[in-house]
């Protein structure tokens, strides 16, 4: 037994963060549970005596602190577990920022506020050996900064996006090993433009939002080791000039001449811009977390060379510089080649380029102040060959940890989670963003909260999205509560539509749900709120949501007038339905936090909107009036339908999806849950069909199509492999990658759970196309890993395993099962696992081997050439089809032979023909199954 990881707030030894609602958490690797007693030990670094002691009986593995913080302070933390079966102790620590410690450095800046990069320089001489230095800094747009030309941390892009003008992030950096040789000193910041001053935004974009000057502040505190202190403040002292970046912005990319001489060193200004502002960190850092295999070199049809990485994403190119001095290199990024050839239109406005003068000197060179979304790299420019051993491509993203995935027994759809990941990797960039490539890169509220709960399977979000809230929350300050469509917003006056601000409510309640810690509804419950109190004073119908603007299902393919990309469902249905969810997230919210009275106007908010809606949308005998798929996807989703009328819907659902030959018109909305309701309801067949779907729409078309990453839309690349002419046409959007949320779920079993995940509902929905599947989650309380193969021997025995992390119950229910055994006992399909490892096996009460059934399409049946001769030793049907095949390519072969003879006057098949047909068709395992028989 041993303690595997301890997390502050769910962060690693995070230092100079915001740590309101300390919580400490651990998990166990044990071979087995036993309940003990479990400690949590605080002392301040280098102090004998505790701070914070508490011992209890474990629970969840998580301890909740109440202890007044001190700023700029480690604090060393140590937990233990003692059980019958033994002890653990693991240790960790955490450290404080400046808290609200006032700043004594000053703002500083250079006096041309036209300078594209501003270094910012002090000199200074540390006199003694150093015990302890710590770099309490920020500057903006963005920045690096440097110890004696070494870059300080590994972070880049600092400090993040924000509303500068309500909060600016301040960084903690631990520079004791960069200050332990020699006396003199110097600290250099170099600042670009970023977020603050660059241009961004939609159409081209607008610049200088938040300001037009670069200004940096900063101190440097530093401990000698016979204890005396010092602090190095930005001020008057230091010196200013402009640096080698000639230019860079988010979309511009960046220009950089290593040829200017850094020259004309003048004093800084000081500022009198305002330090309430300024505030300890809370986003994650941007971080290189892995580098691209080599690229390929292609030369395309057009003489073009072209560097291609083999998987889209976001980051920057770096290269290895072998070219003469005042050699320009120009590198442009894109997506996607059309005809062989370098493509870029679909950045837009956007020019996304790397553009470097050289030296002369061998060496790596990167960018500094922007970031790029691609696959494809054109180079131009060169006087030497290229090898691509001089390339390489740095993935960028917010440090988050990976904890889940899924792995199936087709490539395809191997490929296509892989996509969901690479897509979040892509645009978890601080703040989510659409896009990583074109003249946009926003903080869509909508694109979050449909992909929030995949989002978290697939890593540790709980402090990205910490983060994110704040800059939601923002926003709803500046506007009455009203939450935003994308945060920050940058100037933008636009907000309030559903989904998109159901954010404020549902994001901080599904990361309490998953990472059990309310602090995240404490931080937004004002905001969640009054999100909620300002539909319901804005909406023209009381206890429903109209007459306000709505995106309704983005991008569905339903809507009558192509031109309109919201579908059609109605608008004012999906507002009220998302109305109703978040005041429903209030009221929850409000009971937990202990706040009656608002529990009590909330829920009574909830119910009168779902009366409402039951009253304009359903019938008393369980008829929905909006026939779409979205329309039955949320109204089942959201418990709107009446118990004794979830089985008329569902039918209605089926009925539509069958009318649209089992394929999505969902958008935004609808596609999240479609398959997760199919699935709950007995529907999983069919569901696993639609996701298994491979044209046109469907998630696998892409994959077919060679997508590496989510398509923003399902036809983004046509069959011809041209680019969709529409002008929206990201290929790295992850919002419709939501899908795998139900693969975790249905597919993988990890279904119902408790805040937390310490009581979990292990039920797994198996289908004839998915075999084998593995897959793991980590949870608070560790990785709760699973596998299973499906249809072992003759006898069509499952086999099941899993890995039950300490401190976490499962109850196992098996589809068809009734006696299960679990490493070698039997035991009644419904028991419960504690923390172990477990081998199961059973005969299930119905085989999953797929047969034809009365409703096979003559199409299928024509497929299948001894199935043909079992129907023709029955009756002479299927000589129609034999001549006319055109018949089977049309709207005759989608049909049944049940169906055709009742339609047709020329196709008759005697009543017992029929019958006898009809039981062959339900005898016969499949084409693509009897191969394994």
């Amino acid at each position: 037994m041993n303690i595997q990881q301890i997390l502050i707030n769910q962060m690693q030894t995070p230092i100079g963060f915001q740590l309101d609602h300390l919580q400490v958490s651990y998990t166990v690797s044990a071979e087995a549970f036993t309940l003990g007693e479990n400690t949590l030990t605080i002392r301040e670094a280098g102090v004998l005596e505790p701070v914070y002691h508490v011992c209890k009986t474990y629970d969840q593995g998580r301890f909740p602190v109440e202890l007044p913080l001190k700023p700029r302070t480690r604090y060393e933390v140590t937990v233990s577990l003692t059980t019958p079966a033994g002890s653990c102790s693991g240790e960790t620590f955490f450290e404080t920022g400046k808290m609200q410690e006032a700043f004594t450095g000053d703002w500083i800046a250079h006096p041309d506020k036209e300078l594209q990069n501003t270094l910012f320089a002090k000199h200074f001489t540390l006199s003694k050996p150093v015990a302890q230095a710590r770099l309490y800094m920020t500057a903006l747009g963005v920045y690096e900064t440097y110890l004696d030309e070494a870059k300080v941390g590994d972070e880049y892009l600092a400090p993040g996006v924000t509303d500068y003008n309500q909060w600016i992030q301040v960084q903690t950096y631990d520079v004791t090993e960069a200050l332990q040789q020699g006396e003199q000193h110097e600290w250099l910041i170099s600042t670009g433009d970023g977020w603050y001053k660059g241009t961004i935004g939609f159409d081209g974009g607008h610049s200088a939002i938040f300001g037009d000057q670069h200004r940096a502040i900063g101190e440097l505190h530093v401990t000698y080791t016979d204890g005396s202190k010092e602090v190095i403040v930005t001020d008057d002292s230091w010196q200013a000039t402009a640096g080698k970046v000639t230019k860079s912005a988010i979309y511009y990319g960046e220009d950089l001449d290593d040829t200017q001489e850094i020259t004309d060193w003048q004093p800084v200004i000081l500022l009198s811009e305002t330090k309430d502002t300024l505030q300890d960190r809370l986003s994650l850092p941007i971080q290189i977390m892995e580098y691209l295999p080599e690229p390929e070199l292609l030369t395309t049809p057009a003489g073009e060379t072209v560097l291609d990485f083999h998987q889209n994403q976001a980051g920057w190119l770096e290269f290895y510089n072998r070219e003469p001095k005042g050699t320009r290199l120009t590198f442009q990024m894109g997506e996607i080649l059309q005809e062989g050839n370098f493509y870029r239109d679909n950045l837009r406005e956007a020019r996304a380029a790397f553009v470097y003068i050289s030296d002369g000197e061998e060496k790596w060179v990167r960018p500094h102040f922007t970031y790029y979304g691609y696959r494809y790299v054109k180079v131009s420019g060169n006087s030497q060959p290229l090898e691509t051993k001089d390339f390489r491509g740095a993935v960028m993203y917010s440090a988050m940890t990976a904890t889940g995935d899924i792995t199936t027994d087709r490539p395809q759809v191997n490929r296509l989670f892989a996509n969901v990941q690479w897509g979040q990797k892509s645009n978890f960039f601080d703040s989510p963003t659409d896009c990583p490539q074109r003249d946009e890169r926003l903080g869509w509220t909508g694109d979050a909260n449909v992909f929030c709960n995949t989002a978290a399977f697939n890593m540790n979000t709980f402090a990205f999205f910490k983060k994110y809230l704040k800059d939601v929350a923002a926003e709803q300050h500046l506007f009455d509560g009203r939450a935003p469509m994308y945060a920050p917003s940058f100037g933008n006056l636009d907000g309030g539509a559903a989904v998109w601000g159901d954010a404020a409510t549902m994001i901080p309640w599904q990361m309490y749900q998953v990472y059990g810690d309310s602090a995240i509804l404490q931080q937004n419950y004002q905001e969640m709120k009054d999100w909620v109190d300002w539909i319901s004073r804005n909406t023209k119908t009381q206890n429903l949501w109209c007459g306000t603007f709505q995106f309704g299902d983005w991008l569905a393919l339903d809507g009558e007038n192509p031109a309109l990309p919201t579908g059609k469902t109605d608008e004012d249905f999906i507002a009220s339905v998302y109305y109703h969810h978040s005041a429903t997230i209030v009221a929850k919210t409000a009971a937990l936090l202990g706040h009656s009275a608002d529990e009590a106007q909330y829920s009574e908010l909830a119910a009168r909107i779902k009366q409402a809606i039951q009253a304009e949308y359903l019938t008393p005998t369980g008829r929905l009036a909006i026939d779409t798929q979205t329309a039955y996807a949320v109204a089942l989703a959201f418990d709107l339908v009446p118990a004794a009328q979830i089985k008329r819907v569902v039918t209605d659902l089926v009925t539509r999806l069958t009318k649209d030959q089992d394929h999505l018109k969902t958008g935004f909305v609808g596609t999240s849950f479609i398959c997760q309701v199919l699935s709950k309801y007995g529907e999983h067949k069919l569901a696993t069909k639609i996701f298994l779907q491979e044209d046109l729409p469907s998630w696998l078309y892409a994959v077919n199509m060679g997508a590496t990453t989510i398509w923003e839309r399902w036809n983004s690349v046509e069959p011809d492999g041209t680019m969709n002419p529409e002008g929206m046409n990201s290929l790295n959007h992850y919002s419709i990658g939501a899908i795998m949320e139900w693969a975790y779920k249905y597919v993988l079993g990890i279904r119902e759970h408790s805040v937390g995940y310490q009581k979990v509902m292990f039920a797994p929905e198996f289908d004839y196309r998915l075999k084998k599947i593995s897959g793991h989650f980590d949870t608070g309380f560790g990785r709760l890993a699973v596998s299973y193969a499906i249809e072992q021997d003759v006898n069509h025995r499952i086999a099941v395993k899993l890995t039950v992390p300490f401190g976490m119950t499962v109850t196992v229910q098996l589809p068809r099962a009734t006696q299960v055994t679990v490493n070698g006992e039997e035991q009644d399909n419904g028991f419960e696992l504690t923390c172990g490892q477990y081998t199961m096996s059973y005969l299930p009460t119905a085989d999953y081997v797929e047969r034809y059934t009365p409703d096979t399409t003559a199409a299928e049946i024509m497929a299948d050439a001894e199935l043909v001769a079992k129907i023709d030793a029955i009756d002479p049907v299927l000589d129609f089809f034999r001549r006319d095949p055109d018949a089977v390519k049309g709207g005759l072969g989608r049909m049944s032979l049940t169906k055709l003879n009742t339609l047709l006057p020329f196709i008759n098949i005697p009543a017992e023909h029929l019958v006898k047909i009809n039981g062959v068709l339900k005898e016969t395992p499949i084409l693509s199954e009897r191969g394994g028989l």
